[in-house]
């Protein structure tokens, strides 16, 4: 080996040669990312039962309903699903946008990890009642 290839080499191979570092993060930590982000955009309502649910830390089962997580540990990357409703008069392209770019700063942000995909599926078109409603309760939570 030459000095410049030593100079390269990690130091912790030195430190601790034996130890290997692994982590990992669940799904339902990825849902719950989604969840918070979701709360917080105005205009969309989530599947019923989901948000308050998770808020109160109620059990939901082993998935949250609308929110679908799936991780590639090659690439280090993830890919979400999401399934909300839209308030009646809001612009749907602009939302999608904004959905998934709050999400994929979020996740990137708090997990380091990339997101390669953020599909948005709209599923119902709700009064903006609704939307107030669920939007206000989360806020008080």
């Amino acid at each position: 080996m030459t000095y410049d290839q030593l100079k390269k080499m990690d130091t912790k191979e030195f430190e601790l040669p034996e130890t290997v570092f692994v982590w990992d993060i669940e799904n339902r930590v990825f849902q719950s990312l989604v969840l918070q982000c979701l709360a917080r955009i105005e205009g969309i309502a989530l599947l019923e039962g989901n948000l308050f649910d998770s808020l109160l830390g109620r059990d939901c089962g082993e998935r949250v309903k609308g929110i679908y997580v799936e991780q590639e540990q090659k690439n280090h990357a993830v890919s979400v699903k999401v399934e909300v409703n839209i308030a009646y008069g809001v612009c749907i392209p602009e939302k999608a946008e904004e959905i998934q770019s709050k999400v994929t700063e979020e996740i990137n942000r708090l997990t380091g990890l990339r997101v390669g995909c953020v599909h948005v599926i709209f599923k119902n078109l709700v009064g903006p009642h609704i939307v107030e409603k669920e939007n206000r309760l989360a806020l008080e939570m």
